[in-house]
């Protein structure tokens, strides 16, 4: 056992953010921690590496060689690129603090040993002078390991891209990797291009080091991860597998609670029934009194917690003609370069195209072209009827200065104030989140707001930069079961591989100065099979009367419970209009085949 936190809480002013968190890292655990945003999972982590306190609780430490890869890349005008890699994570600060204990011992006038305190404190300011990494070859390495060129040694922070940042941020974190027992890393997919993704899910399984990760990256996750900690309404549970597993064993936990919960209201009921009946009709005995405290002996079972949910709905407006685009020989230039040529782009009514590729590639510049933001060569034909709804990654349609509330009503007007505060919370923005200048709310409730406003209009072409970015997995499945709903088209810029997987019908690699369109789902174009089934939003229903669904070749008894997602709708269609099965209105997630449900 390397790290072990008990009972730990913790508490902003009123805000309690974790209340019962628990934890054992084990040397060779890979750890995947979960939680939708606001949770508390970069709180706990802060706790684990010593930079938070925790309120009450035991945090055991065996090991304080401890790696960690920060949410958020730094963005200095004073460090450069060798600086940030040549610093591991808290090794300099760890010697600084010694030293501090020790002046303090010091000057305490306490009877100490002198030779010892004195040649220790030497030692520590000989290895402080030599903290940072010299190895300029180990450097280099790791540099050129996430994609980086040697040219940004000696460039500042704040002169790098966002991705860019991130990069440099994660070969500082390799590094520190060879001489630490545990290593954290919070959110290392943000900002990484899909291959650089996958670079790192080979290198964290090759490398064999313990690690925790936060992620809202499901494919991630299931490729790296054995096992699954949630963090919900500030308590943690622990789960074996990857992400895929954990969705399969909670859907059944919550299931068994449930039905438990009912079971024992139901006996709790009967039993107060059966007390009130006797003491009723034989008020002058005590009986009934021996009945209720049988009722106070009941084991109470509690229902799980209900999490709220996002409501997406995107409104399409009337159906464009069957062709909406149409781009043969495309080139496009910036300054005189040359970024993209020689792209063909059939886009129809109803398509959603995914398209991904390295950072700097041109997907940007490609969709800005194709919309006719930005000039470009060749020839291309826009729909006269596309009405086109556009979501930016900056998130650059939002006046950071105005409320989310004020945002909306500068769109709909201020005497629909009520219907603009509905919206924002249906996409979970209420009460003081609502009120507060959009420049003080996160990444995620940033997004939120950014697709309310989108939701405004009708549209039949949206054009999508990101739009999971920062977003946690519950908001991921609700803006990807909208896309799936949504009877327009859609062309979305993503390194999600999930959504790539589960939302597009037809995907785009840009690469190399050119865009190559593949018929089909990423991991199709990749190659692969799709044997990381996937986990999508299902309706359940139930089995009205016995039935056989000849495409799945099962058989339905009376009294079944189906669940069925979208992609599977088109084989249970004759079911519904036949009254064999019917909605109950309850929500589950449900592992399927892409693979298998696309070639339908």
């Amino acid at each position: 056992m390397l790290l072990k936190a008990e009972s730990v809480t913790k508490s902003f002013g009123s805000l309690k953010v974790l209340t019962k968190a628990d934890l054992q890292i084990n040397r060779g655990d890979s750890i995947g921690l979960i939680g939708v945003n606001g949770a508390g999972k970069s709180t706990f982590m802060k706790i684990f590496l010593g930079e938070m306190k925790c309120d009450t609780g035991e945090l055991t430490r065996n090991t304080q060689r401890i790696g960690y890869l920060p949410q958020f890349a730094e963005s200095s005008s004073v460090y450069t690129v060798r600086d940030v890699l040549g610093r591991p994570y808290g090794h300099a600060e760890k010697i600084r603090k010694r030293m501090s204990e020790i002046e303090e011992l010091m000057s305490s006038g306490k009877d100490i040993d002198w030779n010892s305190v004195t040649e220790e404190y030497a030692s520590l300011e000989s290895e402080l002078s030599r903290s940072g990494v010299e190895n300029r070859a180990l450097l280099l390495s790791s540099l050129e390991k996430v994609g980086l060129s040697e040219d940004l040694m000696e460039r500042t922070m704040d002169r790098l891209s966002g991705g860019e940042r991130t990069k440099v941020m994660l070969a500082r974190a390799l590094v520190q990797a060879e001489g630490c027992d545990v290593l954290f890393l919070d959110e290392p997919t943000s900002h990484l291009d899909i291959s650089t993704v996958e670079w790192l899910e080979d290198h964290l399984l090759d490398m064999k080091k313990t690690f925790v990760v936060i992620s809202h990256d499901r494919y991630f996750l299931d490729k790296v991860v054995t096992r699954m900690t949630e963090i919900s309404f500030g308590k943690t549970r622990g789960y074996k597998g990857n992400y895929s597993a954990f969705i399969m064993k909670k859907m059944i936990e919550l299931e068994r609670m449930e039905a438990e919960s009912r079971k024992y209201l139901a006996n709790k009921r009967k039993q107060e029934e059966i007390a009130e009946s006797m003491h009723r009709d034989q008020w002058f005995f005590a009986t009934h009194k021996t009945r209720l405290k049988m009722i106070e002996r009941l084991e109470e079972k509690q229902a799980p917690e209900k999490s709220k949910e996002i409501k997406v709905k995107i409104q399409a407006a009337h159906k464009s003609g069957k062709n909406v685009i149409i781009a043969k020989n495309i080139k496009i230039k910036t300054g005189g370069n040359v970024i993209l040529s020689g792209v063909e782009m059939d886009i129809s009514k109803g398509d959603k195209l995914g398209v991904f590729g390295p950072n700097g590639a041109g997907k940007s510049t490609l969709i800005k072209a194709l919309t006719g933001k930005i000039p470009s060569e060749g020839e291309l034909w826009i729909a006269p009827g596309a009405k086109i709804g556009y979501f930016s990654q900056d998130h650059d349609i939002l006046n950071l200065d105005l409320t989310a509330e004020e945002q909306l009503i500068r769109v709909i007007g201020k005497e629909r104030r009520q219907d603009a505060r509905n919206m924002l919370g249906r996409m979970l923005i209420t009460g003081n989140q609502a009120e507060r200048p959009m420049r003080t709310l996160s990444g995620g409730e940033r997004a939120k707001v950014a697709l309310t406003l989108l939701l405004l209009n009708e549209t039949n072409l949206l054009i999508l930069d990101e739009p999971t970015n920062y977003l946690d997995i519950p908001s991921r499945h609700a803006v990807e079961e909208a896309l799936n709903d949504y009877e327009g088209t859609v062309i979305v810029v993503t390194h999600d591989r999930y959504l790539l997987d589960s939302v597009c019908t037809k995907v785009c690699e840009v690469k190399d100065k050119t865009a190559r369109i593949f018929n089909g789902t990423y991991s199709q174009m990749r190659g692969r099979p799709n044997t990381t089934e996937i986990v999508m939003d299902a309706d359940e229903y139930r089995v009205l009367s016995p039935f056989t669904n000849w495409t799945l070749n099962r058989k339905f008894v009376k009294g079944d419970r189906v669940l069925v997602t979208q992609a599977e709708m088109k084989s249970y269609e004759w079911a519904i209009e036949q009254g064999k099965i019917k909605k109950t209105g309850g929500r589950q997630r449900k592992k399927v085949d892409v693979e298998e449900e696309l070639s339908r």
